[in-house]
């Protein structure tokens, strides 16, 4: 299933209230833009993981809570949150 801009935010921002243990109304979204990423990974790959380098299009959503601001990456058929403490990881 294709994801749209939508369906991508509040994918990512359900994810962060549940590593943050915080409800979703505590996550604020900050910017949600379009952005051109370097890989199929969108500049995010897993530890060890490959991708293939080709341009991907996608969103680069800026999302805050508790004073701290995080950011996700995504496209029509993933969601990535980007070098949270240090790593990248797949939603």
């Amino acid at each position: 299933m294709a994801l749209d801009k939508e369906q991508a935010v509040g994918n990512a921002r359900r994810d962060l209230a549940k590593r943050l243990n915080v409800s979703e109304s505590e996550i604020k979204e900050s910017a949600v833009e379009k952005a051109d990423f370097p890989d199929m990974a969108l500049g995010a790959p897993e530890a060890g993981e490959m991708s293939a380098q080709m341009i991907m299009s996608g969103w680069r959503i800026r999302l805050s809570a508790g004073g701290k601001d995080y950011e996700y990456r995504a496209d029509a058929r993933q969601v990535r949150l980007y070098n949270y403490k240090g790593k990248n990881y797949r939603v």
